[in-house]
């Protein structure tokens, strides 16, 4: 098993190119399962997620190649409908191929999802809209089992504004009979992009990216390419480590109108931010100021980056209070800092950081994907060394990251545990 080493307190300069997102390569790639021939897509990032959703996609009967960021995905030769535990338990949007095997074959079995221990996130909301479709549910022995003689459409409403659920009924609802409609749907860019293969698949989803989106069935799709949108997430973490470590980072390949929140939360800790058409450029000199964040549904500031933040306020002037209102476990990263001297206190959803000078170099363990790359920065920061394990979290995540680092100057190195 690897882990990372940092020697912190090194200054951050230089540029990086942001690789493809992670959210959105996954559902885009599971999309490939509603229509025979070949679907090409690039800019695909090189991560054990994607990686896991290949294998999913092949035990399904898909033929698949991949070189780079070019992955082909041929689905014409589906030979099964069971998505096994074994599979899906490495990760959650897994669950995502009930949609597609419902629509194409009528039938699926998908177990019950893993992840992240970062909260409950339950898929009842997928299952009681595959119901309002049409299809029958049973959970049976860990495995969501489900059929339908024809999907047809419905108007739905989602409780809570859910992505993955959003991305799941819309792929089902493509090949249903007659129009749906997803009320309260997900805003994400991650939507966005889908849509708009779906619909170069020839598909007809109108009004993504807003909350209601109204997807007309079709009888049958046809392959298509897509190159996958820049990763946000990944960028609004060279911005925040640009501001953490007093350096000058220029961010390539994002999308700013993706990170409009990340980006007025940055300006007001005092860092300088500059927007291009496709680059952000942040600098940063001396101690920034402490502020509050909630988190909530794009596009508000998004708990991705939360775990991220947090360490910018462990060391900023006064105290910060982050709301995180999506997901209930997501503060477990919040000992690992304090093993390196942050002032936290949680209070159920919220968590109150008092700035402090510095941070210690300290033995650290990853809990989950965006809580790895918190003790990241931490580590780029804190005086001294820090060791931080079980990074296999990290890798379902950042393409390279430690390698990105490294060209921008940061003492740090991955090595065998």
């Amino acid at each position: 098993m690897d882990k990372i080493i940092i020697e912190g307190g090194r200054p951050l300069q230089g540029s990086i190119t942001v690789s493809g997102s992670k959210n959105a390569a996954l559902p885009i790639l599971v999309s490939s399962l509603l229509t025979d021939g070949m679907s090409e897509y690039e800019n695909v990032p090189q991560l054990r997620d994607i990686q896991s959703t290949i294998d999913l996609l092949m035990h399904l009967g898909a033929r698949v190649s991949r070189r780079a960021g070019r992955v082909c995905i041929d689905a014409g030769g589906l030979d099964s409908h069971e998505a096994p535990y074994d599979l899906v338990r490495k990760m959650r949007a897994s669950i995502l191929v009930l949609g597609p095997l419902l629509a194409r074959l009528k039938r699926a079995r998908v177990s019950l999802p893993g992840g992240c221990a970062i909260g409950a996130r339950p898929i009842n909301l997928h299952l009681k809209g595959m119901e309002r479709l049409g299809a029958t549910i049973e959970l049976k022995h860990g495995y969501v089992e489900a059929r339908t003689k024809q999907l047809r459409g419905a108007e739905i409403y989602f409780d809570v504004a859910t992505v993955g659920g959003t991305e799941n009924l819309m792929m089902a609802a493509c090949l249903a009979e007659g129009q749906t409609i997803l009320r309260n749907a997900a805003r994400e860019p991650e939507i966005t992009a889908l849509a708009e293969i779906l619909n170069a698949m020839g598909a007809d989803v109108q009004g993504a990216g807003s909350s209601v989106i109204t997807i007309n069935g079709v009888e049958t799709l046809k392959p298509a390419g897509a190159t996958i949108i820049p990763d946000r997430i990944e960028a609004g973490t060279f911005m925040v480590a640009a501001a953490l470590a007093g350096g000058d980072i220029r961010v390539e390949n994002c999308e700013p109108e993706h990170l409009g929140a990340s980006i007025n939360k940055l300006r007001l800790t005092g860092a300088e931010v500059n927007v291009g058409s496709q680059s952000i450029q942040v600098c940063s000199q001396g101690r920034l100021n402490g502020v509050d964040i909630k988190t909530q549904p794009f596009p508000g500031f998004p708990t991705d980056m939360q775990a991220q933040f947090m360490v910018l306020m462990t060391i900023a002037k006064g105290q910060s209070l982050i709301s995180e209102t999506i997901f209930e476990n997501r503060f477990i990263h919040v000992s690992e800092l304090k093993r390196m001297g942050a002032d936290i206190t949680i209070n159920g959803n919220a968590a109150m950081v008092r700035g402090v000078t510095k941070l210690s170099g300290a033995p650290v363990m990853a809990t989950d994907l965006r809580a790895s790359a918190s003790l990241v920065l931490a580590g780029l920061v804190a005086e001294g060394t820090t060791e931080i394990s079980r990074i296999y979290h990290l890798d379902r995540g950042y393409e390279a990251l430690e390698e990105k680092f490294f060209k921008l100057g940061a003492a740090i190195k991955r090595v065998k545990e």
